[in-house]
């Protein structure tokens, strides 16, 4: 595998090219782009290719009903570079008027996945033959089923005349906007949001489902569901907790400027205080992210203050930080983003960094604590704008739980 170092001396040489060679003229409109999964599979997504009469190129990729703007596409003669809003991932490549060649590339976990588009294909998927089954329901699911990894997921989709929208639902947070088909008995589902690239595969019989789900190139696990439209995941308030002896949360991390930031500070005294233990390289953390800016925003109280703890897998602290203001600048986050850890996102080592907790089973993990400093809730996961109704009832549930603090 190819090192960071090795893949900035690639983009310099993809960026060298000399400035008089005749310009190349992208189209505008809507794309058809494939990643290289694992067996030989294809993840495709939709995006919108937009170009301004003074030469600025933007994109809108399109997931089902969530659509992603791009606004940092870079044209160097037949050479681009497109970086995706908030999250480190990126595409590189070269291009003619009607194709992308290239790879999506994240430096700080050394992963490179070939990517290829083509102009003037709406499909996601092409050559489908007909629905011989209809996926529309409540699916119970089990991840990697039979192995000590395994883990429980509730799909929820959506299908007309072939199409299938929805998500799989975790203890964790949900799997993005899938958009995809029925081809056949077979469903084909997938996901691009500049961080995560998700595909599903499976096959119905006797409303069974069987199927292996892709994480970019590098990961891969089977799945199987049934149909049952009463299942439900446990309560994500219910998962998280905090260990016999210990009564509050503590901690101590730096602020971007170098700043150690405590509970025990002052601004937090006498105050409701929602503790955000994050990733910006999450696209679920974006989603909670983006709700408490909005939150915030319509919600001005003096008594509440938010901190986010960022778990991140860049490999130095500077560009930990740098990830973390560009986050910051991005989405307008009014609250401070502490750096907790660096170098890795893994749950184990951040419940290390967090010894009062059971364990930290989830990037969100939401932490509410009250004015006297009591831990009153902790939530695992997040289920945003993709699960629907259930992200609905999470906006209701928690404005509800926040004033009821706030009035204490």
């Amino acid at each position: 595998m190819r090192n960071g170092i090795g893949v900035f001396i690639v983009t310099l040489l993809l960026f060298g090219c000399a400035s008089n060679e005749k310009e190349v003229q992208l189209k505008s409109g809507i794309w058809q782009a494939e990643l290289e999964v694992m067996d030989n599979q294809v993840l495709p997504f939709n995006f919108e290719l937009n170009k301004t009469p003074n030469g600025i190129y933007s994109m809108n990729i399109l997931n089902a009903e969530e659509t992603i703007q791009v606004d940092e596409i870079s044209i160097n003669g037949d050479s681009i570079l497109i970086k995706t809003p908030v999250f480190e991932g990126y595409i590189a490549g070269t291009f003619s008027e009607n194709s992308i060649s290239g790879e999506f590339i994240k430096e700080s976990l050394d992963r490179i996945v070939p990517f290829k588009a083509k102009f003037g294909i709406s499909e996601r998927f092409t050559n489908i033959e007909k629905a011989t089954a209809d996926i529309s329901g409540i699916w119970e699911t089990e991840f990697s089923p039979g192995t000590d990894d395994n883990y429980m997921g509730k799909g929820i989709f959506e299908q007309k005349n072939g199409k299938v929208t929805g998500t799989f639902r975790t203890t964790t947070g949900d799997y993005r906007f899938l958009e995809g088909v029925m081809d056949g008995d077979s469903l084909k589902l997938s996901a691009f949001d500049g961080a995560h690239a998700f595909l599903f595969t499976g096959s119905i019989e006797d409303s069974l489902l069987n199927g292996t789900f892709y994480s970019g190139n590098h990961f891969k696990e089977p799945f199987v569901a049934k149909r049952n439209e009463l299942y439900e995941l446990p309560s994500p308030d219910s998962l998280t907790f905090l260990n016999d002896g210990y009564e509050k949360l503590a901690f101590s991390f730096p602020d971007a400027d170098g700043n150690m930031v405590s509970l025990e500070d002052g601004r937090f005294k006498n105050k409701v205080v929602i503790v955000q233990i994050m990733g910006t390289w999450c696209p679920n953390c974006l989603d909670e992210t983006k709700f408490l800016v909005d939150y915030l925003g319509k919600n001005k109280a003096d008594n509440l203050e938010v901190v986010g703890l960022a778990f991140e897998y860049a490999k130095t602290s500077v560009g930990a930080q740098k990830s973390i203001k560009r986050l910051v600048d991005r989405v307008g986050v009014p609250y401070p983003i502490l750096l907790a850890q660096y170098g890795t996102s893994d749950k184990g080592k951040a419940q290390e960094k967090l010894p009062m907790l059971n364990h930290v089973l989830s990037y969100p993990t939401t932490i509410f604590i009250d004015k006297k400093g009591a831990v009153r809730k902790i939530h695992t996961g997040f289920n945003g704008p993709a699960t629907g109704e259930k992200y609905v009832a999470f906006k209701k549930e928690f404005n509800t739980f926040v004033s009821t603090l706030l009035k204490e």
